[in-house]
């Protein structure tokens, strides 16, 4: 690697320099692991200690103008997903052949417009865990009336469980986790939505804890 190229001299503010010079990797640290030291790591959690939120539209199947989660990035920002950690309990199963599943997208181009918003979620930052320095993101959950329907660009991540019925006592209990950690994360630009959904045939009910970086867009387009 030439380092002497790397470190061109980038003309700006001081905490513009400095997380250039992360993104550029002059530092010996972990680039996710340094910029979250900096305060550009943001964590909400969907669904809070032992009380989940319903999946689904309708509690069951999934519903495409009723996810349970939205992150927005806003103009100007890029988020880079960490973890998204989804788990899912799917309902009682008694009967054979019941699905549940988990889908992480992106709706690209798009902002929330605020209809039939759910539960306003609280973004925190991961180097404090402060609400005051929440950032420039901002997150909903639970979303149990029709919001503007999103065009999904592409998918992030997606989990599926399809389950026989076979349990002597009469009934059988699944469980369909989604951990996804990309070991080379894409960078969403805003404005963009990340979505979330997770439901089945049988009415389930999930958590999300959700760990990401959000940086000014302009710090990556200068290092191309």
């Amino acid at each position: 690697m030439d380092l002497i190229a790397k470190a061109i001299s980038f003309l700006g503010s001081r905490q513009e320099e400095d997380l250039r010079s992360v993104l550029g990797a002059l530092n010996t640290m972990d680039w996710k692991q340094a910029l979250v030291a900096r305060g550009y790591g943001y964590h909400v959690d969907v669904g809070a200690f032992s009380t989940p939120i319903t999946g689904g539209g309708a509690g069951t199947v999934l519903d495409q103008d009723q996810p349970e989660f939205i992150i927005e990035v806003p103009n100007g920002y890029t988020l880079v997903p960490l973890q998204f950690l989804v788990e899912v309990a799917p309902g009682v199963q008694t009967t054979d052949d019941h699905e549940a599943e988990i889908l992480i997208a992106v709706a690209k181009d798009m902002v929330f417009d605020g209809v039939n918003p759910g539960t306003v979620e609280a973004m925190l930052n991961m180097r404090d865990l402060s609400i005051s320095n929440s950032g420039p993101l901002r997150a909903w959950s639970a979303f149990t009336a029709n919001i503007t329907n999103p065009t999904l660009d592409y998918e992030l991540a997606h989990a599926l469980t399809r389950e026989n019925f076979g349990d002597a006592t009469g009934t059988e209990l699944v469980r369909l986790t989604l951990d996804y950690r990309p070991q080379t994360p894409p960078f969403i630009v805003g404005p963009s939505l990340v979505i979330g959904y997770f439901g089945g045939d049988i009415a389930a009910v999930g958590f999300a804890n959700l760990d990401m970086l959000c940086i000014p867009s302009a710090a990556i387009s200068e290092l191309i």
